[in-house]
């Protein structure tokens, strides 16, 4: 199923599956010590919360524009994209902030490590949402198919 066909309700279920696997992999691949896990997890924890904070602004908009890509104006196209720079630089802040706060739960090597999965697991995402988003140039085109990238 491409987002386009996915409710609301789909969308979040599939949203908890991909916070749960990424908890995983960050889990497997961060060796800390019982401490350190104690520290790290309580701090993801928070770090987490806002992060899903500003993801339900993206998703809001991701689910409007898979309901909607067909359908959209000009105006409306050059709003989403203006929107979508704005919420990757809050999570871009966020992310500067929470360096500093896990620098007291891990070592920096460590810190820097949870920072390069947590980027590397969310650009697999993006890039996976990204190729289910129908692209909007050729919604006006009569006879052309304009089906997400697979």
């Amino acid at each position: 199923m491409t987002l386009q066909g996915m409710s609301p309700q789909e969308l979040q279920l599939m949203r908890q599956d991909l916070r749960k696997q990424k908890q995983k992999l960050i889990a497997e691949n961060l060796p800390m010590t019982e401490s350190e896990a104690v520290k790290f997890w309580a701090v993801y924890q928070k770090y987490s919360k806002e992060l899903q904070e500003i993801n339900d602004e993206k998703f809001e908009m991701i689910h409007f524009y898979a309901q909607n890509w067909c359908s959209m104006s000009n105006e409306d196209a050059v709003i989403f994209m203006r929107r979508w720079p704005e919420i990757d630089e809050k999570v871009t802040q966020l992310r500067s902030k929470y360096f500093l706060v896990l620098m007291d739960a891990l070592p920096g090597k460590k810190a820097a490590t949870f920072f390069q999965l947590n980027q590397r697991i969310s650009m697999m995402i993006s890039l996976e949402i990204a190729s289910q988003l129908a692209l909007l140039h050729g919604t006006a085109r009569q006879g052309h198919t304009n089906a997400p990238i697979q």
